[in-house]
């Protein structure tokens, strides 16, 4: 009897090991990206069939601020993720002390001015109240697109983190409220304009070159990136979903859902 339970023992644990073993196998193949939903989680499920033929789970996680994207990629939650530019995590990793990099630049979203109110900027009354991200590199990229719209001018040291306390000269004595980048659409009936990044600007509906009453430049240095961990931009899974993502299939839907230069991919 004891023979037998015995041999039942270390059957049960051989079992437990396959198992154990199977599902380690399993864990290593999937990886888990952290995106805000569009057009970032779009694309991503544009691309999970195309890596699952290459045994690559892909499991999107979705978020709808700035700030735990980032967190859970440093917490070892994400694989990776897939929501910001490159000066935005640049700063994040200045700011916080985090060394997490660039896998691979997928996409600019031109950010916008646009307003419920007026139909141009000349429009714009003196003293009018003007919402901008409170995030530093969103802040920063707002305030340089309103002086490239010729609004206001900044101090020449102001940099890519400008803040209002910047601007040199302000000659239409415009006031700026600094508000969370993923309420700006929300608020933007209650001031007289508002800088909207692209990934919240699209869901509400507002297209950049149609609706918005000044477009960032083709030239913008604000690309937005698939982000991880120092070190894990060479995990073939990563390499993959990069590749992936610069593919045919994301390149024709992006052709044909974003047609007036939304959302616009980068070699």
């Amino acid at each position: 009897m004891k023979k037998i339970f015995a041999a039942l023992i270390v059957s049960l644990l051989a079992i437990s090991v396959a198992f154990a073993s199977g599902s380690a196998e399993s864990d290593s193949n999937t990886i888990k990206v952290g995106a805000t939903p569009d057009p970032h989680g779009v694309l991503l499920s544009l691309v999970k069939d195309s890596l699952a033929e290459q045994g690559i789970n892909l499991e999107i996680v979705e978020f709808t601020d700035y700030v735990t994207p980032n967190e859970a990629l440093a917490a070892g939650e994400l694989d990776a993720n897939y929501f910001q530019h490159l000066p935005y995590l640049e700063s994040y990793n200045s700011e916080r002390g985090y060394n997490l990099v660039s896998a691979g630049g997928i996409h600019i979203e031109p950010l916008a001015l646009y307003s419920d109110r007026y139909g141009s900027i000349d429009q714009i009354p003196a003293g009018a109240t003007i919402a901008i991200p409170n995030d530093p590199t969103n802040e920063g990229r707002a305030l340089l697109l309103l002086q490239s719209a010729g609004l206001i001018t900044l101090k020449a040291d102001a940099g890519l983190e400008a803040v209002p306390a910047d601007i040199a000269e302000n000659p239409n004595g415009y006031k700026f409220s600094e508000i969370e980048a993923a309420s700006l659409p929300r608020i933007l009936p209650d001031v007289d304009a508002a800088v909207i990044n692209g990934n919240y600007a699209i869901p509400a509906g507002l297209i950049a070159t149609q609706d918005g009453l000044y477009v960032e430049g083709a030239d913008s240095p604000y690309v937005n990136v698939i982000a991880v961990r120092s070190g894990d931009e060479a995990r073939p899974e990563i390499q993959a979903l990069v590749e992936a993502l610069k593919g045919e299939e994301v390149a024709a839907y992006v052709a044909e859902r974003y047609p007036n230069g939304e959302v616009v991919l980068v070699d």
